[in-house]
């Protein structure tokens, strides 16, 4: 007899998270358990979709939501709360017809079947993925077209960044740009995908001053989320999918829903070293969209990445809310052996329980590292199924040793972002900062993990007056604007 499994949620608690927050807020947080670090000083930016519909009219995937900026500032043992919509053409276009104007790469048409979108090619910059804050500006990202630029005191909307005209019309940038602790310089790419891609990879000095490094193209179809870096190599992995573009142009289905992954076809692992130069290696099929750190080891390169061993797309007319977590593909932490002599390439599984959204101390980005943070499910990996993230888990890459915090059974967790304790020598010296939605109170807290020892109680939790749809991707400074 096969006894019952207990989840460690309810759908109808998880389904609360992707309600739209349509209104601008700032506010000091008040109502905190536990007490602020005194010398957890800075500004997380953080962003994610925060309208999840126009007027009622719903996205069908969350990933097509309107992006909303996040800022939450930490001083003196305080904590202020904002956030903002990033306000380009086309979301105020929509906000003022009421109405969903444009189609969106995952997963939503505009109404009224496939004569309302044949033939319509025309995207908004939803600029709802990343934020960043470099060289005295602050960036909202979106890997299709280029930045928008933000107010970092009042996250008003400045515009498209272009980099003083260096990005052109048509060029994108991508969500995930990796700082080199050393120099500074803050390093990008973007990808113009077809039968042959074309990858482009620049360089942002720290004056804010945007290079082309090179550019190469590469054979085949190229979807490209994220990338690695090291001192001497930019690494990407080729995902074996194809795309079949006749369903889109002919308003049948969005974008995404045109990608597959090729049956039984390797991934290959994309290496250019500073000069562009190009070495393709193969591995098992895989996806992957996030990876979580590279470095150089002797004669190998070493990368750690989220892999799944299919594109988890959304099918087409399928409400993202009511997905079958049964069926969910899990994404894994393995850990890719490139060897350069050879051209083999081993891989390991690191992390068995399905997770997502790593992080690590951002002193080490491109270097030898130990400790990596992620986004987990609560539930064992042995339980049958698959969740939403609930918990975070911090890995020993050299002992293997994993400890968890999880937030189950109402708890639902974001990115965890690392910060490191002012003059830490210790690389998980530190604190993990996320932002977690409580089902039971229906409402957003800001939670302050000791990185040290993830399984103690947070050192604080910051209770927001509501809560924030969840969100992707964001990134930590040690500056503060004045709140007062």
């Amino acid at each position: 007899m096969v006894q019952a499994v207990t989840p460690t949620f309810s759908k109808s608690d998880w389904q609360k998270g992707y309600e739209s927050l349509r209104t601008e807020n700032s506010y000091w947080i008040e109502h905190v358990d536990g007490a602020i670090p005194q010398n957890l000083v800075g500004t997380l930016f953080r962003n994610g979709p925060g309208l999840l519909d126009v007027n009622g009219q719903a996205y069908g995937h969350p990933f097509d939501g309107d992006g909303m900026v996040c800022a939450i500032t930490l001083a003196n043992g305080r904590a202020h709360f904002a956030n903002s919509f990033v306000k380009t053409p086309e979301f105020l276009a929509e906000q003022e017809a009421g109405r969903i104007l444009y189609r969106g790469v995952f997963g939503t048409q505009k109404p009224g079947g496939w004569l309302q979108n044949i033939f319509d090619l025309r995207f908004k910059n939803i600029a709802n993925t990343n934020a960043i804050y470099h060289a005295k500006k602050l960036l909202a990202l979106w890997e299709a077209s280029r930045p928008y630029q933000l107010d970092p005191a009042t996250l008003e909307t400045i515009g498209i960044e272009s980099f003083n005209g260096v990005l052109k019309t048509g060029q994108v940038f991508t969500a995930h740009p990796k700082l080199d602790p050393e120099t500074g310089d803050l390093w990008g790419f973007g990808v113009e995908s077809g039968p042959k891609s074309k990858i482009s990879v620049y360089r942002i000095d720290p004056d804010g001053v945007l290079t082309e490094q090179f550019q190469q193209k590469v054979a085949g179809f190229c979807f490209l989320h994220d990338f690695a870096y090291t001192p001497n190599y930019r690494i990407f992995s080729q995902n074996p999918v194809e795309f079949q573009p006749l369903g889109f142009l002919f308003g049948m289905k969005t974008a995404g829903a045109c990608l597959d992954l090729k049956p039984n076809t390797p991934t290959q692992i994309l290496l250019f070293d500073r000069n562009g130069k190009l070495r393709t290696f193969t591995t098992d099929p895989c996806f992957i969209f996030h990876h979580c750190n590279a470095f150089e080891q002797d004669d190998a390169v070493i990368l750690d990445s989220i892999c799944y061993r299919d594109y988890p797309k959304l099918e087409p007319n399928t409400n993202y809310k009511e997905i079958d977590f049964e069926r969910v593909i899990p994404g894994q932490l393995w850990r890719f052996h490139i060897d350069l002599r050879s051209g083999k390439v081993d891989r390991q599984l690191i992390v068995e329980r399905s997770c997502e959204f790593p992080a690590i101390n951002p002193r080490l980005v491109g270097k030898p590292y130990r400790y990596a943070y992620l986004g987990a499910i609560a539930q064992p990996p042995t339980t049958p199924g698959n969740a939403p993230l609930q918990a975070i888990v911090k890995v020993d890459l050299h002992t293997g040793q994993q400890e968890l915090h999880s937030f189950a059974p109402r708890g639902f967790v974001g990115e965890p972002v690392f910060i490191p304790r002012p003059g830490a020598v210790a690389e998980d010296d530190g604190w993990l900062v996320s932002i977690v939605f409580d089902a039971a109170s229906d409402r957003s807290d800001v939670v302050i993990l000791d990185a040290q020892n993830i399984t103690a109680p947070t050192v604080a939790t910051l209770h927001l007056k509501h809560h924030v749809p969840y969100g992707l991707h964001g990134n930590f400074t040690p500056e503060i604007w004045s709140k007062a």
